[in-house]
């Protein structure tokens, strides 16, 4: 993708950086920080312990290596918070760079099964797109499948705008700064 996609013209300026800690549905304390080194091997363990059937256009991946590899790449190049319940990863949210432009990221959000429908992916995006504010973020876009009305609905609550919706995949798009 490049830096000419369009982006909704809404501006940002609502979202919170990281950390939060707030109760969710199921009462349970979370906290969302920054990914920081220490919470790598939980964040894997999350992943692996991920239902393939809620896997989208191939992520997360299968197989240790795999999701370890994956999420080398997001660490080194992308900006990442996670979800905690005490010291187990609930959820993850991914801002990476789209190009060499600076200016666009692609976002991704994985919450594990249980976690599901509790709150907890509304405020991952609060703190992702807080934090990718804090550092400069301009752009942000992000496909998903149009049949997962789950997230198409947080996306457009977000302010996401569909900007391309020509296959199976809806492309949205939100600018940040």
């Amino acid at each position: 993708m490049t830096g000419d996609r369009p982006h909704s013209d809404e501006q940002a300026d609502r979202f919170s950086e990281p950390p939060q800690t707030f109760e969710d549905r199921e009462k349970r304390e979370i906290t969302i920080r920054a990914l920081d080194p220490d919470g790598f091997d939980a964040l894997a363990e999350m992943y692996a312990a991920f239902d393939p059937a809620d896997r989208a256009q191939g992520i997360p991946p299968t197989g240790e290596d795999r999701i370890e590899g994956w999420l080398e790449t997001l660490v080194d190049e992308g900006l990442n918070v996670v979800a905690w319940d005490g010291d187990r990863a609930a959820g993850h949210a991914t801002l990476v760079p789209d190009g060499d432009d600076g200016e666009s990221y692609e976002l991704a959000i994985f919450v594990l099964q249980e976690y599901q429908e509790s709150g907890i992916g509304g405020r991952l995006m609060d703190a992702l797109l807080g934090y990718g504010r804090g550092n400069g973020v301009e752009n942000v876009w992000l496909t998903v499948e149009r049949w997962n009305t789950a997230a198409v609905n947080l996306y457009e609550k977000v302010g996401f705008e569909t900007t391309n919706a020509e296959s199976f995949e809806l492309e949205m798009s939100f600018r940040l700064n």
